[in-house]
């Protein structure tokens, strides 16, 4: 809200000259709720949402995890936006109000072929009773996360794991925030979970280039007797 009347202020619309707002201290960003998908979850997850009587809901999913989009931008997204040549998804109009291009794997391009098209509906998922972007797809996906054991998992944590996928195979956070849209690097920064394994191996590469091995050389060392009183 407060963002809204200083845009408010900016465009000079009537009574917005004082931003009440100004000044409210803002809730803690450390007090998001941030959950990534092991490998395990991911499969337990992918075994249920092909059990979901609604089977556009396992493309979804797909698409999500393999992309990092918004849910919005997905269930709104049409055949004409992606280029199978290019392997590239055009969003015409992101959250930034910018259109932006997203990177599609060799998986995520699988998953888009294997989606049945309909005749006259320019749509990539869309609800096949109405040929039109389904409103909601909550019940679908409540059934299937606590059928998989993962009730506390939400549709946007989706996003999150695809964004440490791409940090824990050694990406940037420059090349996450491109990838999820992110105007700045910063933003990308709670996205940017490392594994406990990610984190050993770096230290023991960071390990390996010292070209030494310290526990050698004090095998055999004895520690000092102290003076009998």
């Amino acid at each position: 809200m407060s963002h809204m009347m200083r845009m408010a202020k900016r465009w000079g619309l009537p009574g917005a000259e004082v931003n009440p707002l100004e000044g409210v201290k803002q809730k803690d960003p450390e007090n998001r709720v941030e959950r990534f998908l092991t490998a395990a979850e991911t499969q337990r997850l992918k075994d249920s949402v092909e059990e979901s009587p609604n089977f556009m809901l396992r493309y979804i999913v797909a698409l999500l995890l393999l992309t990092g989009c918004r849910k919005r931008e997905l269930l709104d997204a049409k055949w004409d936006q992606i280029s199978f040549e290019r392997k590239i998804w055009r969003i015409p109009t992101s959250k930034s109000g910018k259109p932006r291009h997203v990177p599609l794997s060799q998986d995520a391009l699988n998953v888009l072929h294997s989606i049945p098209r309909f005749d006259a509906c320019p749509f990539i998922v869309p609800n096949p009773e109405t040929f039109k972007p389904f409103v909601s797809v909550y019940n679908a996906w409540d059934n299937a996360r606590r059928r998989a054991g993962l009730p506390d998992v939400r549709m946007h944590d989706l996003r999150h794991s695809a964004a440490s996928n791409l940090v824990n195979s050694g990406q940037s956070l420059y090349v996450v925030a491109k990838v999820l849209g992110h105007a700045q690097v910063k933003t990308s920064e709670r996205y940017a979970h490392l594994s406990t394994d990610t984190l050993l191996q770096a230290v023991n590469a960071a390990s390996e280039v010292t070209g030494t091995t310290w526990a050698n050389a004090v095998v055999d060392v004895q520690p000092p007797r102290l003076p009998t009183l």
